[in-house]
């Protein structure tokens, strides 16, 4: 089989690159904890897993590459199937990187220059995720239930960004012939505008009716609800502190690598606020 394989091909970017793969003819191999039975293209990958690992990366020559979620430290597991796909002779890998990095996280900063140092392969740094103000996300989860976001990012701005905007900037790496690496190995990829969490609130609510309100707290606190709301102990505190780089304007970034690499440019929030709109005012 030539064609892609797509790791976390059942989650919020990679369900949405399979579909449009798969839209334009390309042979996909979705692989996932739990397969689906009726797809026959569907294969079980678990990072926890190694013997998972050949089977999924035999006969095919790209590689989307999500890391195991909720890890602070992602080398250990992701650095042998790298090396199998080598071995292989997979000629492509993008990987699902992010823009915001994890503080006392070097892993993924370890696991993009790795990926970035194979001819061929590159990394997206995706801001934000728009998807985060939707459930089951703990952010989402709280403004259905509750109507409000709790942050310790005050009025910093992100560039978030809609999960299939992501999905079509990895679909032009993977199959455009046109597109080729060069010497970029890194794309940074964002939505049109930063915006504040308040921003967010105040977009929610005018495009849904459902009154949003922001709660400022710390950084412990909210650490303390990441862990709550299921999240590993280690992870929950660096998702938090990434906040206060937010706060300081870290994350206050926007580039044109959507529009470049797709030819049209990202969804604004607004947008996708109005596309989503009833997930929000159902309520709890």
């Amino acid at each position: 089989m030539t064609g892609v394989l797509v790791t976390g091909g059942t989650g919020k970017t990679g369900s949405a690159l399979v579909e449009l793969l798969r839209g334009n003819g390309v042979p996909v191999r979705v692989a996932s904890r739990h397969p689906s039975a009726v797809d026959p293209d569907a294969v079980r990958f678990d990072w926890h897993d190694p013997a998972t690992h050949p089977a999924a990366l035999r006969g095919v020559d790209r590689v989307f590459l999500v890391p195991p979620l909720l890890s602070v430290d992602p080398m250990p597991l992701v650095e042998p199937f790298l090396a199998e796909a080598q071995r292989l002779g997979v000629r492509r890998v993008v990987l699902l990187g992010s823009a915001i990095v994890l503080p006392n996280a070097p892993g993924a900063l370890e696991l993009a220059a790795q990926v970035r140092a194979q001819p061929g392969w590159v990394v997206l740094r995706p801001s934000g995720f728009m998807q985060n103000f939707l459930s089951p996300h703990p952010v989402g989860e709280r403004i259905r239930r509750h109507g409000e976001i709790r942050t310790a990012a005050d009025d910093g701005r992100v560039g978030w960004i809609d999960a299939r905007d992501i999905a079509a900037a990895a679909s032009a790496l993977l199959t455009a012939p046109g597109i080729e690496p060069g010497d970029q190995r890194d794309y940074l990829l964002t939505g049109p505008k930063a915006l504040s969490y308040p921003d967010a609130a105040a977009i929610i609510t005018a495009r849904t009716g459902w009154p949003v309100r922001v709660v400022p707290i710390g950084v412990d606190e909210q650490a303390a609800g990441y862990r709550a709301a299921g999240m590993p102990a280690q992870f929950a505190a660096a998702l938090a502190a990434v906040e206060d780089g937010i706060r300081t304007g870290r994350e206050d970034q926007v580039s044109t690598a959507v529009l470049d690499l797709t030819g049209r440019p990202p969804r604004g929030f607004a947008e996708f606020v109005q596309e989503h709109a009833t997930e929000w005012v159902s309520g709890g």
